[in-house]
């Protein structure tokens, strides 16, 4: 597991020095996600960055879509574009905006932003696939915080009722969103009972443990006749000290000495 460890920390190094550059950006949950981006992008997910519009390929929709940060430095670090790419973030004309684009950036599924809407998007991807008989699987990724939009609940039902077995979904699971907890704003559990009564197939891990996020997509992979969601207990700011489970870095880039400070601790080096 070494390897896989190694790449997340390159992604969490990747994020802290593309948000400190430009100055913007969301680090709490992307910082969350590196561990499932990385089982996703660099052993689960069958893509060629050579070819990101490949027909057959596994498709990945970042619902939560303020999370660009984490899935940039992934497609970066697996040769979609060059990492310097990533030192444009947020800038005027740059392929790499605040939110993906799928228009704008190689390897992007799907637009996103407005909450909730990846979930629908991805549905549409896997429904898609089984009306052409393909054997793809569509990937998401959906925020704690986002589970409190209708949306999720009105694609949660139709998943169900299309049989969706070719979506697996993974909730990053910190518990922090913008305003504060989740359980103060408005509480979304029990979450893994509210997906079963659903009709979803559940699977709860630690999702900093990529011994338990491979066994679970494997599960997944198993599954017959319903999609699967699988909820990932994660750390806001996972790997910064004093950003883990802090709600005030949801959306605020660390200052130059901030990121230095970071860099001591995943072992990376701020550019100058």
């Amino acid at each position: 597991m070494d390897k896989y460890k190694d790449i997340a920390n390159k992604l969490r190094i990747d994020i802290i020095k593309m948000l400190e550059e430009s100055k913007s950006g969301h680090p709490g949950g992307s910082l969350s996600a590196c561990e499932i981006l990385t089982a996703l992008y660099f052993k689960e997910m069958n893509i060629d960055p050579a070819n990101p519009h490949w027909e057959d390929r596994d498709r990945f929709v970042l619902s939560k879509g303020h999370g660009a940060p984490v899935l940039y430095a992934a497609l970066a670090e697996k040769g979609y574009f060059p990492k310097e790419e990533l030192n444009n973030l947020r800038k005027i004309d740059s392929m790499l905006q605040g939110h993906p684009d799928m228009k704008g950036t190689p390897g992007v599924d799907m637009t996103t932003g407005s909450l909730g809407q990846g979930l629908a998007a991805a549905n549409g991807m896997a429904l898609a696939g089984k009306l052409d008989n393909k054997d793809y699987k569509v990937y998401a990724l959906i925020g704690d915080g986002e589970a409190q939009e209708g949306i999720i609940w009105e694609a949660a039902m139709l998943a169900a009722h299309y049989k969706l077995d070719n979506l697996i979904v993974f909730l990053d699971h910190n518990g922090l969103q913008i305003d504060g907890k989740n359980k103060d704003i408005m509480n979304i559990e029990p979450v893994d009972e509210k997906f079963k009564a659903f009709g979803w197939h559940v699977i709860s891990i630690d999702g900093h443990d990529f011994e338990e996020i491979f066994n679970a997509i494997d599960e997944a992979k198993k599954v017959e006749g319903k999609p699967t969601m699988i909820i990932a207990k994660t750390i806001k700011g996972k790997g910064v000290s004093y950003m883990e489970d802090q709600v005030g870095w949801h959306g605020k880039a660390p200052s130059k000495e901030e990121a230095e400070k970071a860099m001591e601790e995943l072992g990376g080096v701020l550019d100058d």
